[in-house]
């Protein structure tokens, strides 16, 4: 009798653990790809509502180790297309990302032009952003902006744009654009009168410097879908470990 009382005891908390574990929501990360000299992926955790409260990308310890340190022009590895669980597209607009190491930051010069990443997380399609053609090929989509509240009042755009990534927009507001030296931003991205990124942008001697950062992002008055979008992002390092995540989310309905 003890026995089976013993056994019933812990059946029951055993399913009182598992009916925890539901109902506080869940994890669900898309598929570990090579990046650098270790490992990179995307995590999506839900409320126990089944909402999105972070979508993230991390870069483990090994890769974070082993990064390019860009003796050349362009190197293969620098740049890597990262899935969602299938379960992200559902709850979020976002599709896929985007995780780009640039070895000596880009224009413009005496900007950008730092040892940084940049987080892209994509609203368009994978399909949709590789066919995006060189800006001196075709420039007219690039060109082709959403009407002005669909992005924050203070962004304004960077001269030009990039293929399978669309035109970049930045913040009149952030320190880097008003003398001071660049350490993390956010962008939003945009094609064919589309918003089609978000994407926070930091270097790397911010991350090697921080374990942890938070800050709000930018927000647009109107949005183009319906759907759950994220007010603030985080960075954290945890054993090496690198997350950068959107935050905060909101559910928006188009206007």
């Amino acid at each position: 009798m003890k026995k089976m009382l013993f056994f019933l005891s812990s059946s029951l908390l055993l399913l009182a653990s598992c009916q925890k574990h539901s109902e506080g929501g869940g994890v669900y990360e898309g598929p570990k790809q090579n990046f650098q000299g270790g490992k990179a992926w995307t995590v999506l955790q839900t409320d126990k509502d089944g909402h999105p409260s972070k979508l993230a990308i991390t870069i483990d310890a090994a890769a974070l180790a082993t990064l390019d340190p860009g003796a050349g022009e362009s190197h293969e590895g620098d740049e890597l297309s990262l899935k969602f669980h299938p379960k992200a597209s559902a709850i979020t607009p976002f599709t896929h990302a985007l995780l780009e190491w640039n070895p000596h930051g880009h224009e413009p010069a005496g900007i950008y032009d730092k040892p940084h990443f940049d987080f892209h997380f994509y609203i368009q399609s994978e399909a949709d952003r590789r066919a995006i053609p060189p800006y001196e090929l075709d420039s007219s989509k690039f060109l082709n902006y959403p009407p002005a509240a669909y992005l924050p009042a203070t962004y304004f755009t960077v001269p030009g744009g990039v293929p399978e990534m669309g035109t970049h927009w930045v913040d009149a507001t952030s320190p880097e654009l008003n003398g001071q030296l660049f350490t993390q931003t956010f962008l939003y991205g945009t094609y064919d009168g589309k918003v089609t990124f978000y994407e926070p942008m930091i270097t790397k001697a911010f991350i090697d410097a921080n374990t942890s950062f938070q800050r709000s992002i930018p927000q647009p008055a109107k949005y183009q879908q319906s759907g759950y979008y994220p007010t603030t992002i985080e960075l954290r390092k945890e054993s090496g470990v690198l997350t950068v995540a959107l935050e905060g989310f909101v559910y928006r309905t188009a206007s």
